[in-house]
């Protein structure tokens, strides 16, 4: 259980522990950070397994809500998605369906650098069985727009990674990233 980080935070509700789970972009090398994400609270699976390499393929069409054009892809590896015109619970189903091992969902705010979305279940009674995590639109959209530029199909990442230097954790942190 050494991927988890706890943090603590007084909201309305009192006392409320956010689990924040990391993973870091190998490749391309201009984005090569280690990246902050937060489970989804009540759906999807965890992660058993350390991937050392994994590829994050970019959803097409990227709110992922349908038939994707680059689902072949995402068997095996893990989907990067975007909030937005579906559940979340659904993203994770059609990502899981194709075979994907994970699903990162980026906020569709592509300004948002700090505010972590609580992604719930929806209202069909469906599951999920493969971990969802929520990602920054700021993020989200810094990777995409790498991949973008360099003409790659998917970014290769390692997941989950373990913090434990957080001197280390600070310098690999998104130079966009301020606490």
């Amino acid at each position: 259980a050494g991927e988890f980080m706890l943090s603590f935070s007084l909201g309305t509700a009192g006392l409320r522990i956010q689990e924040y789970l990391y993973f870091q972009v190998l490749s391309p090398g201009d984005i090569r950070y280690i990246f902050t994400a937060t489970p989804a609270k009540d759906f999807g699976g965890v992660f058993n397994t350390r991937y050392q390499q994994i590829y994050l393929v970019p959803a097409d069409p990227p709110e992922a809500c349908g038939a994707l054009n680059n689902g072949v892809f995402i068997e095996g590896q893990i989907a990067l998605v975007e909030r937005g015109g579906c559940s979340f619970l659904s993203k994770t189903r059609i990502v899981q369906e194709l075979g994907g091992r994970a699903v990162i969902i980026a906020d569709n705010a592509y300004d948002n650098d700090s505010s972590y979305v609580e992604m719930i279940q929806d209202s069909t009674r469906r599951t999920a069985d493969i971990p969802a995590l929520f990602l920054l639109g700021r993020d989200g959209y810094m990777i995409r727009r790498s991949l973008e530029q360099h003409g790659l199909p998917w970014a290769v990442i390692s997941i989950p990674v373990n913090v434990t230097s957080i001197s280390t954790y600070e310098l690999m942190q998104p130079p966009w990233t301020f606490w």
